[in-house]
């Protein structure tokens, strides 16, 4: 009976370690590429004084 479970407990034993998974790590053969489209839009508003723009009409030649 002792020889038996033994024997039972090792073939157990042996079963489990050969059907364990394995993982394998590596680097990929080309490079990783990652494409962003990407669209800025920016708005720009300047605000001008009334007195200022009316210099400005006033004087166009002034700049």
């Amino acid at each position: 009976m002792k020889i038996s479970s033994i024997l039972t407990a090792l073939l157990f034993s042996i079963m489990v370690v050969s059907c364990s998974p394995t993982v394998k790590v590596e680097a990929p053969d080309k490079p990783i590429e990652i494409n962003l489209n990407v669209k800025i839009e920016h708005h720009i508003k300047v605000e001008i004084e009334k007195d200022v723009k009316k210099a400005i009409t006033n004087n166009p030649n002034i700049f």
